[in-house]
């Protein structure tokens, strides 16, 4: 395994002026360019991972040491640890696998054909599977990473994107097409129901958090419903181009990163500002996901910097040599 140190970097560029929520940029930590997707905290490891290109870019969340080349995938997508375990779960959509890597050393313990769209994925406490969902051909792949094998799947159709599971039996998917969560049956392997999201475009990230609610992200919105009837408790404006909702438990917060408008909103979950956005951080363009420490609630997004786009409506370029992950601390 090649491991390479990369420097923890101050953003002396990023003027580091707290709101109400306290957070700002305080640190960049740079690795090599590649396209990126999500990112997720290993909290028995205290390790920040991304889906980085072909590679597992690895974090030392207390040191901010970095690992490029943990461990190597194929256009991957979503990075899992498995609790209890020395275990993650990819998701490659390269070559359209699951594989099951060696937390321990980044090592391939095994590589399990998945759907063609190998997309994103969550971890099911209650089954203990790993949830992989097929993006564009509607697919819900179960995966056992002890036995590191596929041990079901439940076909939806439509184009998916982020899924959450309440531990229950219960599985929670956004439908990027009809704008819509789907409610599926993990154990009879079937949809339950549709949860309609009338306000919101092309919903993106998904969390289920504290009192049965579900938050979805969508592009300038972020929809708050209940879990059990899908009754839509609040519809909260938020930046533009979001990818996932990132729950910090402890602090009972929702954090949208936005990466077409550079910012981080942050919703309250509980006290009298329950339901609302309290703070909107300027973070980057493109840092559109990323993860939170449960202990210290330090937020890790991945970005790249860019120039504006030659055209009106067109794509900004991304500038070489820019990755970095954005820390924002209080």
């Amino acid at each position: 395994m090649k491991r390479a140190l990369i420097a923890v970097l101050l953003a002396a560029a990023l003027p580091a002026v707290a709101g109400p929520s306290g957070l700002s940029v305080k640190a960049r930590i740079a690795a090599p360019d590649a396209h990126w997707d999500y990112a997720s905290f290993d909290p028995a490891r205290r390790r920040v991972y991304v889906a980085h290109g072909d590679s597992v870019l690895m974090i030392e969340a207390d040191t901010g040491k970095a690992w490029p080349d943990f461990a190597k995938g194929s256009h991957l997508h979503a990075v899992v640890p498995v609790p209890g375990t020395d275990r993650i779960v990819t998701t490659n959509s390269g070559d359209h696998t699951v594989k099951v890597i060696d937390a321990r050393n980044g090592a391939l313990l095994a590589s399990i054909s998945g759907p063609e769209d190998a997309d994103s994925a969550t971890y099911d406490l209650g089954s203990g599977d790993v949830v992989v969902i097929g993006g564009d051909d509607g697919v819900v792949q179960l995966i056992d990473p002890k036995a590191m094998k596929a041990v079901g799947e439940i076909k939806i159709g439509g184009k998916l994107e982020f899924p959450a599971a309440d531990g229950k039996g219960r599985l929670y998917i956004n439908a990027e097409d009809t704008h819509e969560i789907v409610v599926a049956d993990l154990k009879a392997g079937k949809v339950l129901t549709r949860y309609a999201m009338p306000g919101c475009e092309r919903p993106t990230g998904l969390a289920l958090v504290a009192g049965d609610r579900l938050v979805s992200s969508c592009n300038g919105v972020a929809e708050i419903l209940s879990a059990a009837d899908g009754k839509v408790i609040a519809s909260l404006a938020i930046g533009a181009g979001p990818d996932a909702v990132i729950y910090d438990a402890r602090r009972e917060l929702a954090l949208i990163p936005s990466g077409r408008t550079g910012t981080l909103a942050v919703i309250a979950l509980s006290g009298p500002k329950a339901n609302q956005v309290i703070d909107t951080v300027p973070t980057a363009a493109g840092a559109r996901t990323g993860t939170v420490d449960p202990r210290t609630g330090r937020v890790f997004l991945p970005t790249m910097r860019y120039t504006p786009p030659a055209q009106a409506g067109g794509r900004p370029t991304p500038v070489p040599g820019t990755f970095e992950v954005l820390v924002l601390d209080r």
